[in-house]
């Protein structure tokens, strides 16, 4: 089955690729999930259109990556939540959470399914997360989480 990919499917492509996979695999999956659509000759303008929306958000080489490790690397992220006694949160920080807590500490915008929390954040204090900026760059940083 020839698909075109709309999302990031880990270990079949990015969005825009034109794939090729078991029929069941994209019938059941991909296809009902959004992932992906069926591919066709006027699907055509469909992948260029979702390959400049790629591009857009895609970091351009590597130098560009390390730059943006830095910048990540350099940030204080505080990040505030609603605690109860003994610091414990009322709920879990999200990866979503923590991209628009870069971005208002100054940093980069960062999509949040780049962002690697390594389990659920449901203390307060410090945290290690990793931000995957490019296949070859890993960026690592720590997000204080303070009560509210």
């Amino acid at each position: 089955m020839k698909l075109i990919l709309t999302a990031e499917v880990d270990g079949v492509g990015a969005p825009g690729d034109v794939v090729e996979v078991k029929d069941g695999y994209g019938r059941n999956y991909l296809v009902p999930r959004g992932y992906a659509i069926a591919w066709t000759k006027g699907g055509e303008r469909q992948i260029a259109q979702i390959r400049r929306a790629r591009d857009v958000r895609e970091v351009r080489d590597l130098d560009h990556a390390k730059e943006i490790k830095s910048q990540l690397e350099s940030l204080k992220v505080a990040l505030g939540a609603h605690a109860g006694e003994g610091g414990r949160l009322f709920g879990s920080i999200t990866a979503a959470d923590v991209a628009s807590a870069i971005k208002a500490a100054g940093g980069p915008v960062v999509d949040r399914r780049r962002i690697e929390i390594g389990g659920h954040i449901k203390s307060t204090g410090p945290h290690s997360i990793t931000v995957q900026i490019h296949p070859e760059v890993t960026a690592s940083l720590t997000v204080q989480v303070v009560a509210e």
